[in-house]
């Protein structure tokens, strides 16, 4: 339910229907702005009349919002929220950012030289896989703790930030005190035992689309993150499981348009895991630009044919660097920076 005040209304009438819902167990979410002061209300407002409502001095509207999620609305929120991290990097604004580097961090060597590399070609965050839940038990599981340590010196040498995915709640202290932003991976969606602990802590979230989620079960789990206080959500489309196997999954580009109707949240793309193809990458990634996504999260790797996951699906370095100057000629045009 969201109410919206006259525009001569006073502080004292906002003060007085604000009581009498928190009287009533209800979370009040402020999304005032410099012209209008409008505020959600968040909980189980089915025991309401909103023409009730219209008794209070001061109320110009009442308006029931229909989506399940309340705080990921743009209902709730009309401007766009943008995530700030602390080294200054913005997400949701008008610059579009690339995280990128390995799936895996297979040593130190390795991911010193593909983070130099994508720096110096305009890369704004170091991504590298710590822990890696895979789909074989048999398969490379990452270095765990050390593929953290290795991560945040190699971020704090080459000055990005770094985003790494967690498998479960009782790591959130130990990616706190070495990652930048925690992504949820695609499996990980709806662990809600996990969503709920993340929205206890201050770092923000990339929350990964699930294998075959709708954009409404998406944005629910976001939903999760944010009733817990953590309002710091990132959203990654990164391909859906349909019935086609040229490509590794099926990148649903239209999320993109239909979240940033639907939600205030930013959301950037994964072309990697939604082709599982590096030839495929640079196109992909140049439609994500076009089609008014806040960023990438891209795999790079020096090595791919002898990388321990995910090759195939990889950038060389050449490669990488040629694909963001590509994305340069067309981010003025599209009114988007890149460096």
């Amino acid at each position: 339910m969201i109410i919206q005040m006259k525009k001569n209304s006073t502080k004292k009438e906002y003060e007085k229907i604000v009581e009498y819902l928190k009287a009533k167990k209800l979370e009040i979410k402020d999304a005032s702005t410099d012209e209008v002061r409008v505020f959600g209300i968040i909980g189980d407002t089915s025991s309401i009349d909103p023409t009730d409502l219209y008794a209070f001095d001061g109320v110009k509207e009442v308006t029931r919002v229909s989506t399940p999620f309340k705080k990921a609305s743009r209902s709730f929120k009309k401007k766009d929220t943008i995530v700030k991290l602390k080294n200054g990097i913005e997400i949701g604004g008008d610059r579009f950012i690339v995280m990128a580097g390995p799936c895996s961090i297979e040593s130190e060597e390795q991911l010193r030289i593909i983070a130099k590399s994508v720096k110096k070609s305009g890369a704004h965050l170091l991504r590298g896989g710590a822990y890696k839940p895979r789909t074989s038990p048999y398969a490379f599981q990452g270095l765990e703790v050390e593929g953290l340590k290795i991560l945040r010196k190699i971020g704090d040498e080459t000055g990005l930030a770094v985003v790494t995915e967690i498998p479960s709640p009782d790591l959130i202290p130990l990616f706190e005190e070495y990652v930048d932003i925690i992504q949820v991976g695609a499996r990980n969606m709806q662990n809600f035992h996990l969503l709920k602990a993340l929205g206890k802590c201050n770092t923000p979230i990339l929350l990964k689309r699930g294998l075959s989620a709708t954009i409404e079960e998406w944005l629910m789990s976001a939903e999760y993150i944010m009733a817990g206080g953590n309002e710091n959500v990132i959203l990654c489309e990164r391909g859906i499981r349909t019935y086609e196997k040229y490509t590794r999954n099926t990148l649903d580009i239209s999320a993109v348009l239909a979240v940033q109707e639907l939600s205030h949240l930013p959301v950037i793309i994964d072309p990697s895991h939604a082709a599982g193809r590096w030839n495929m990458i640079e196109k992909l990634s140049l439609a994500s630009l076009a089609v008014g996504a806040s960023g990438l999260i891209v795999e790079v790797h020096h090595d791919p044919e002898h990388a321990l996951s995910d090759g195939a699906q990889s950038l060389k370095l050449n490669k990488f660097t040629h694909m963001m100057e590509e994305l340069e000629k067309i981010s003025d045009v599209l009114g988007k920076k890149i460096k």
